[in-house]
C-alpha cells in the first residue's frame, strides 16, 4: 500500500527504535509528527523491570495495551446473539473466508496475517458487512476477537482503488489506536498496492485547499470533522463506509461524541455505518442508535466467570511488614510457577517491588503512571517468563491472560473510592489463576478489622467460603499446593 507511514514499535526493538520508527513516518508527509514524548529511561536491576512514571490511566489507555499485547486472537466461548434489522432475510454465517468470495487480493492479504478460519464474531458480522445493497451494523465485541480485521475488510472490498479521494472513514478515540488501526489495513491490503491510507489526526498538517487522494482515510473525531467541513480536505457526500471504533471510548471523552454526531450527517444516505464497542451501557446504546440508522446487531452473551476452579485463602497479618514476611513464606514452602501480586497504592507496589527483589526474587512492576508501550513491554517479558512475579496496581486487573500464573495474591483488598469491597475486581483478579481449565490458588492479606470486613463481605457475596491460611505453620502451605 502506498502513502502510508512503515512500522512501530516491534517486540524485542529497543525503545529509541520505536519513537524513531515514529519520526520516520513523520517524514512520510501523511503521518504525524513525532510526538517528541521523552524515551523512559529503563533498565534491569536484580532481575526487576523498573520504569520512569508518565501520567495516564484511562479506557483508550487500557485498550490500547490490549491490542498490544494481544499476540494472538481470544478463542471466546461467549455466544453471539444476532438481531436483523429484517427478520425474514436469511442468516448467513461463514466457517471459511472463501465463502465470502473476496478478491484474490483480499484474500491473500487475510491469509498473510495468519487468518486461517473466521473468528465466532466475524462468523457473523462478515456476511452482514459484505453484503449487497450495503447493511448497517452494531457490534458488541472484545479485545482480541477479530473485530478490526472484519471491517478493514469491509472497507477494503468497497474501496475502488481507481478513484483518488476519500472512500472510506474510521474514526478511533486516539492517536494511538488509530495507528493500530493503520497498522491492520496495511498488513490487509499490502497485495494492493495502488490503495492508500491517510491520518487524520493532531500534527499531521496539510496545505488549505489540498484534497486528499488517499481512498482511507483513520483519524480522531475532531481533525476528522475539520478535514470534512471547516479545511474541505474531504468531500464527505463521496464516503462509501463509516466506522466507528470503540465507541464505549469515544463517549467517555469530551466532545468526541457530538464530533462523531456532526461527522456522521454529512455523509450520504447510501453510506455503510459500522459501529462497535466493548460494552453497551445506556450512553452507548443511545449514542449507536444517533450514529447507525437502521441496524443489525450482534451482541456477546456474557458468560459468567467462576471462581470454582480456584482455592481461596486468607492470611491474619498486623501490618505491611507481617504481610511480606507472610508472602515469603509462603514463596519458601511451595513452588510457584508465576504469580500475580495486586496492591492498592503505587507507593506499596514499588516499595515491594523493591523488597521482593532484595529477596533475590525476579520481580516485574507495573503501575498506571507508565506509558501503554512500557506496560505492554513489562507484561511481555512476564508471559515470556522472563519474571516470575508481577506487582502490579489495579491497572492491569484486566485483560491479562498469562497461561502460567498460578497464584494470585491480593497484598491489599480490591475496595472502590468509597471503601467498599470491589467484588467485581476481585473476580478480575483471582479468576485469572483458574483459567485454562487449571487449578488457580488465591491468598489475601487481612491486616485490620477493616480488610477482615472487607473479606467477609466479599466472601457473601460469592457465596465461596475463604479459608484461614497460617503462615507460620510450613505444613500447612504445602497442603493448599497440593
Amino acid at each position: 500500500m502506498g502513502g502510508v507511514g512503515r512500522g512501530s514499535w516491534q517486540k524485542g526493538e529497543p525503545w529509541g527504535g520505536h519513537y524513531g520508527a515514529r519520526r520516520e513516518r513523520a517524514a512520510l508527509g501523511r503521518c504525524p509528527a513525532a510526538d517528541g514524548s521523552k524515551v523512559p529511561a529503563w533498565g534491569a536491576r536484580n532481575n526487576a523491570l523498573f520504569f520512569t512514571s508518565f501520567p495516564t490511566e484511562d479506557r483508550a489507555a487500557q485498550s490500547l495495551l490490549n491490542k498490544l499485547i494481544r499476540s494472538n486472537l481470544v478463542d471466546t466461548t461467549n455466544q453471539v446473539e444476532v438481531l436483523q434489522r429484517d427478520p425474514t432475510s436469511p442468516l448467513y454465517s461463514v466457517k471459511s473466508f472463501e465463502e465470502l468470495r473476496l478478491k484474490p487480493q483480499l484474500l491473500q492479504g487475510v491469509y498473510a496475517m495468519g487468518f486461517n478460519r473466521p473468528s465466532k464474531i466475524q462468523e457473523n458480522a462478515l456476511p452482514m458487512m459484505l453484503a449487497e445493497p450495503p447493511q448497517n451494523l452494531i457490534a458488541q465485541s472484545q479485545s482480541g476477537t477479530g473485530k478490526t480485521a472484519a471491517f478493514v475488510l469491509a472497507m477494503l472490498s468497497r474501496v475502488e482503488p481507481g478513484n483518488k479521494y476519500p472512500q472510506c472513514l474510521c474514526l478511533s478515540p486516539t492517536y494511538e489506536l488509530a495507528l493500530q488501526t493503520g497498522k491492520v489495513i496495511e498488513q490487509m491490503g499490502k497485495f494492493h498496492p495502488e490503495l492508500s491510507l491517510a491520518y487524520a489526526v493532531r500534527g499531521n498538517k496539510l496545505e488549505r485547499g489540498q484534497k486528499i487522494s488517499e481512498q482511507i482515510v483513520i483519524g480522531t473525531p475532531g481533525t476528522v470533522l475539520d478535514w470534512c467541513s471547516k479545511l474541505k480536505f474531504i468531500d464527505p457526500k463521496k464516503i462509501k463506509v463509516f466506522v466507528l471504533d470503540e465507541a464505549d471510548v469515544m463517549i467517555a471523552t469530551q466532545g468526541h461524541q457530538d464530533q462523531s454526531i456532526r461527522i456522521q450527517r454529512m455523509l450520504p444516505r447510501d453510506c455503510q455505518m459500522l459501529l462497535f464497542s466493548a460494552t453497551f451501557e445506556d450512553s452507548v446504546w443511545k449514542f449507536a442508535q444517533k450514529v447507525v440508522p437502521d441496524p443489525n446487531i450482534i451482541k456477546l452473551k456474557r458468560e459468567e466467570e467462576t471462581l470454582d476452579t480456584i482455592k481461596q485463602y486468607y492470611v491474619l497479618c498486623n501490618n505491611r511488614d507481617e504481610k511480606f514476611q507472610a508472602l515469603c513464606n509462603i514463596y519458601g514452602a511451595i513452588t510457584i510457577a508465576q504469580a500475580m501480586i495486586f496492591c492498592h497504592t503505587r507507593k506499596t507496589a514499588g516499595w515491594l517491588a523493591g523488597e521482593l527483589s532484595k529477596e533475590g526474587h525476579q520481580v516485574a512492576l507495573l503501575s498506571g503512571e507508565m506509558m501503554v508501550e512500557q506496560r505492554a513491554a513489562v507484561i511481555e517479558r512476564f508471559r515470556e517468563g522472563k519474571e516470575k512475579v508481577l506487582v502490579t496496581t489495579n491497572v492491569c486487573a484486566r485483560g491479562i491472560d498469562v497461561e502460567q500464573v498460578s497464584v494470585v495474591i491480593n497484598f491489599d483488598l480490591p475496595v472502590d473510592k468509597d471503601g467498599n469491597p470491589d467484588n467485581e475486581t476481585y473476580l478480575h483478579r483471582i479468576g485469572r489463576t483458574g483459567r485454562f481449565g487449571k487449578r488457580g490458588l488465591a491468598v489475601n492479606m487481612v491486616d485490620s478489622k477493616h480488610s477482615m470486613n472487607i473479606l467477609n463481605r466479599i466472601q457473601e457475596h460469592f457465596n465461596k467460603k475463604i479459608e484461614k491460611l497460617d503462615t507460620d505453620d510450613l505444613d500447612e502451605i504445602e497442603k493448599i499446593a497440593n
